[in-house]
């Protein structure tokens, strides 16, 4: 072979493997059974990773209080999927601190023995989603693709990444995944005042309309009333091991630390209930 090819081709190699460390790559498979949660990752190589998840909070259906309905939606869904029957994608939308993501994490607990796998995936890495649909689309497991706190402005490449994973693009969706995603917006992108009064308005809300319709399951979650809260904070309270006493005594302190907060959420009443327990052990 000519010694001039022979540089060429080293130098091409060369070339190519530098390339490779640029270059996003494609994700690689984790040991599926180090764990039921994995978190898509991507280093600053560009290298994308599925990281095991060691240390997944505890969390049952029967702790999230002042939501049964929700809690029956999704808990049905799951079980639909899980059990190989027909289910759909989930949009969790509402008030912050009403159980939406423990909602879904429950849901992991319940039927990880059945099968049921978790990946959270951030939004920016949403532009990677058929990869990670192709890697995960011929494992015997289920998959939930894990969106907390989804929301997009207006142009953003993720969001038609997302768009063409739930209208299942070209090729068909994977029957063993399903996208669960949480957002303090019901349809994903800003509300602009004047939308309503351009020429070409009803486009650009229909647009807006356009990802959130892709989900076949919404659930909405709405503020707690007082007396939700306070049972909220009880439940906790017990699963503390506090006394029946402690808990009623326990009422007036926890709608003032709900006052000083501002809210009367889930995530204020454990909060309180840890604040609370924590100081009963002092």
């Amino acid at each position: 072979m000519d010694d001039r090819l022979l540089v060429f081709l080293s130098r091409a190699e060369q070339l190519m493997q530098r390339l490779e460390q640029v270059l996003p790559g494609l994700p690689t498979a984790p040991d599926w059974d180090a764990s039921i949660a994995f978190r898509y990752r991507r280093r600053g190589s560009g290298h994308a990773v599925l990281e095991p998840v060691a240390h997944i909070g505890a969390m049952r259906l029967d702790n999230l209080q002042g939501i049964d309905a929700q809690r029956e939606k999704i808990e049905r869904n799951t079980a639909q999927f899980v059990r190989g029957c027909v289910a759909n994608n989930v949009l969790l939308t509402g008030a912050r601190g009403t159980g939406k993501s423990s909602l879904i994490r429950a849901c992991l607990h319940a039927y990880a023995d059945q099968g049921l796998r978790l990946i959270e995936v951030d939004k920016s890495d949403l532009v990677d989603l058929p990869d990670i649909v192709d890697l995960i689309a011929h494992r015997p497991e289920k998959f939930i693709i894990f969106c907390d706190d989804l929301s997009f402005e207006d142009g953003e490449p993720a969001y038609k990444a997302l768009k063409s994973v739930l209208d299942g693009s070209v090729a068909a969706a994977s029957p063993n995944v399903l996208i669960y995603a949480t957002s303090n917006r019901r349809h994903l992108l800003p509300e602009y005042m004047d939308e309503n009064v351009e020429i070409h308005g009803q486009e650009a809300i229909e647009e807006k309309i356009s990802l959130s319709e892709r989900f076949g399951l919404w659930i909405s979650f709405y503020p707690f009333g007082q007396e939700e809260y306070l049972q909220i904070v009880a439940q906790w309270l017990s699963e503390l091991k506090l006394s029946p006493e402690l808990i009623a005594n326990a009422r007036a302190e926890a709608l003032i630390w709900a006052l000083e907060r501002g809210s009367r959420s889930g995530r204020v009443a454990l909060q309180f209930a840890r604040d609370f327990a924590g100081r009963q052990g002092l």
